[in-house]
């Protein structure tokens, strides 16, 4: 959108549409005295939606209207967030009806897709029309639009988050207007508004960059030697297009390996040995004990890219797993700092933990991105469901990586103040200012929102 486009709007709505409150996500009934009230949950089950209607409209008019109708709300993509970041007291709109492919052009090579569209709808559609994305999530059955709005990422040393393949979007303000950003045309505002936190309205369309398909190599090895990591950091996290790292912090070992190659690129094997770390000799589970069943293949078969960066496959619905997770981002000049402060803790995560996940971020320009102007470590906890206990360790975690500024995913679990956050976000001003000219009467805003964003 061009500058002197950018009050601009559309204010096409449907007349006399009526809107009728529906309900999604984990359902449960809840028997009360008189009536039946349904309870929603997120995907892990850890957390319950407070709204109490939920509406699911078809298209971008009933977004229209309903903004326009309601004093509150928040947008809800697909459920996979671990706090109540898309909750809202009174009103959620879901996105899950506005999906699908709208258009690719060959020439600006971009795909536009609904904004509840999820990764795993279109990937193979994609792939079949000779086109892919720069990288995916480990799950792939996260929305984009909500994936975008909190940076989520993959992996790789040259890969930014998921919101960097972002070219434009289209979202509906809090005066109910369509306001569309573009990369080219709208510089600083754009890159105010991809990260948006559900600040500045509801995501209906998204433009992603996409580029030839490729297929990715993936070779597992277990039980890298910490001495490993701590003599050859960099080498190791640079040994593929994405590699993980996945620990227990327990016997000085990194327990696997992942590492993701491009085809499209020279690859050589690299043998039974990876830096004392040994080639599994079958498909595993991040957390080893678990069946490998529902991953994605390894054992350096190679495969489409949409069913080789993701850990888990495209076919496989995660259940409503008992879990909680945390991530922290680091700035990747202090990353191996980080990990040796986080491995004295050792003693008290091990009790807590199903595993932890460490991925390499390239920097970004988005001023809410935990990876803004820095190339970053992602150390990512997935936790056992002891809301308590995990409650009592992460001040504890966090402070040992308070030396390093870390930023927190925004939709995992965390307990850093928010003067702290604001100490860690340079444009959060500027983003204040932009919510405030999208959402002037403050329809967008919710609990989580008034304590990590505008309590500064």
């Amino acid at each position: 959108m061009r500058r002197k486009d950018f009050i601009k709007t559309s204010t096409t709505f449907v007349a006399g549409t009526t809107l009728v409150p529906l309900v999604s996500c984990k359902q449960e009934k809840k028997e009360l005295v008189e009536q039946t009230e349904i309870v929603r949950k997120n995907w892990a089950g850890n957390y319950t939606y407070k709204a109490k209607n939920l509406y699911e409209p078809n298209t971008v008019e009933e977004v229209q209207v309903l903004i326009k109708k309601l004093d509150t709300q928040k947008a809800l993509g697909s459920c996979h967030c671990f706090n109540n970041i898309a909750d809202n007291n009174l009103n959620q709109i879901s996105t899950k009806n506005l999906k699908g492919v709208i258009g690719i052009d060959p020439q600006a090579m971009t795909v536009t897709v609904g904004a509840g569209t999820k990764y795993g709808d279109f990937a193979q559609e994609l792939h079949a029309k000779g086109y892919a994305l720069h990288n995916l999530a480990s799950l792939p059955h996260i929305s984009v639009a909500g994936a975008c709005a909190t940076a989520t990422h993959g992996s790789g040393v040259g890969n930014g988050n998921l919101a960097t393949s972002v070219a434009a979007i289209e979202l509906v303000t809090g005066n109910g207007d369509i306001l569309q950003l573009s990369r080219d045309y709208d510089g600083e505002v754009f890159n105010g508004a991809v990260v948006h936190l559900g600040a500045l309205g509801i995501l209906t369309k998204v433009t992603l960059d996409i580029q030839k398909t490729f297929d990715v190599r993936q070779d597992v090895f277990q039980e890298l030697p910490l001495q490993s990591l701590k003599d050859k950091f960099n080498t190791i996290l640079s040994a593929g297009y994405s590699v993980s790292l996945f620990t227990d912090w327990q016997n000085e070992l990194i327990s696997q390996v992942w590492v993701k190659r491009r085809m499209d690129n020279k690859v050589t094997d690299f043998g039974e040995d990876f830096f004392g770390a040994k080639a599994a000799v079958k498909n595993l589970h991040p957390i080893t004990r678990l069946s490998a069943e529902n991953c994605t293949k390894q054992l350096g078969v190679p495969g489409p890219w949409y069913d080789r960066l993701p850990h888990f496959k495209m076919g496989f619905t995660p259940s409503s797993g008992e879990e909680l997770q945390s991530e922290f981002f680091v700035p990747r000049a202090h990353a191996l700092d980080a990990i040796l402060a986080l491995e004295k803790k050792k003693d008290l995560i091990y009790p807590q933990l199903m595993i932890t996940e460490i991925r390499t971020i390239k920097e970004d320009n988005y001023w809410m991105s935990p990876c803004y102007k820095q190339d970053c470590i992602a150390i990512h906890f997935t936790w056992k469901q002891n809301v308590k206990e995990v409650g009592a360790l992460l001040p504890i975690i966090e402070a040992e990586l308070e030396p390093f500024m870390a930023r927190p995913h925004w939709g995992k679990i965390f307990s850093i103040a928010p003067s702290l956050l604001a100490s860690r976000y340079e444009k959060l001003p500027e983003f204040i200012d932009l919510a405030k000219q999208f959402d002037p009467k403050g329809k967008f805003k919710n609990d989580y929102l008034n304590l990590n964003i505008y309590q500064v």
